[in-house]
């Protein structure tokens, strides 16, 4: 299953991934050309099959028609903003344009009885599909779009620019679970540890980036694994314990 926004919503990629057992679900333009299914072919010998019915109502006159008959759905999870009563009406439809593949597809249209936000109309490339499920389909992909720009914004992961489309695959799923794999450590770390951040008389943090938790897991283990000094007398002296902070804090911040 495929989710996207308009980008998505061209005719050959849609039918692609249909052919490939693939569903996708993708928004819709009010004004897209839809049809009934193609009537059944005629017995004539020597006529063309029909590719598509008759013509529907454009979505966009859908909308403000007294004969469209809503209804009212309670969405769990609005874009993160908790519970939300919606009004929806559906129907299957052909979806044709010149010179491009035919697509059966079912179409949602949502509006919010109280406007606080634009009527949109969504797709699903199976017709098979009730309209609320495609609600909530459409609504998860919300969370992994805010999740990776999160992680452009806050954490500074980039598009991976390797030769190998495999090496593209395996970064930033690499990156994500270091991420987490950080975080989880610096939350076994004491308060103070946790809430250490570099800062200069120009920069001031009121809380510590990632840059500084992962700084402090470094050191912590580092101090762990390099600057413990041994209990024998046998091994050689090392440097003073300011000494090997100073080291640890300086290193920890370049690497």
């Amino acid at each position: 299953m495929l989710v996207g926004d308009s980008g998505f919503a061209a005719l050959e990629l849609l039918a692609a991934l249909t052919r490939n057992r693939i569903t996708g679900i993708t928004r819709l333009r009010l004004d897209a050309a839809l049809y009934d299914p193609a009537p059944p072919r005629l017995p004539e010998p020597n006529s063309r099959p029909r590719t598509k019915g008759a013509r529907r109502p454009y979505l966009s006159e859908v909308l403000v028609s007294t004969d469209t008959r809503w209804q009212h759905v309670v969405v769990t999870s609005w874009y993160g903003g908790g519970e939300r009563s919606v009004e929806i009406c559906s129907a299957t439809a052909v979806w044709r344009h010149s010179g491009m593949p035919i697509l059966p597809i079912r179409w949602v249209l949502v509006r919010d009885p109280h406007r606080r936000f634009q009527p949109q109309a969504l797709l699903c490339t199976d017709p098979d599909q009730a309209p609320e499920q495609i609600l909530c389909w459409f609504i998860q992909r919300w969370q992994l779009e805010v999740s990776f720009q999160e992680t452009r914004v806050h954490l500074g992961v980039e598009t991976q620019r390797q030769w190998s489309d495999l090496a593209i695959a395996r970064t930033t799923p690499c990156l994500l679970g270091l991420f987490s794999l950080v975080t989880l450590l610096a939350a076994q770390l004491r308060a103070s540890e946790r809430n250490a951040a570099a800062s200069s008389a120009w920069y001031h943090k009121e809380r510590p980036t990632f840059s500084d938790t992962l700084a402090v897991v470094r050191r912590h283990l580092w101090c762990e694994q390099g600057f413990l000094t041994s209990r024998h007398s046998g091994h050689g002296a090392k440097p003073r314990r300011a000494l090997q902070h100073a080291w640890a804090y300086a290193l920890c911040h370049a690497a």
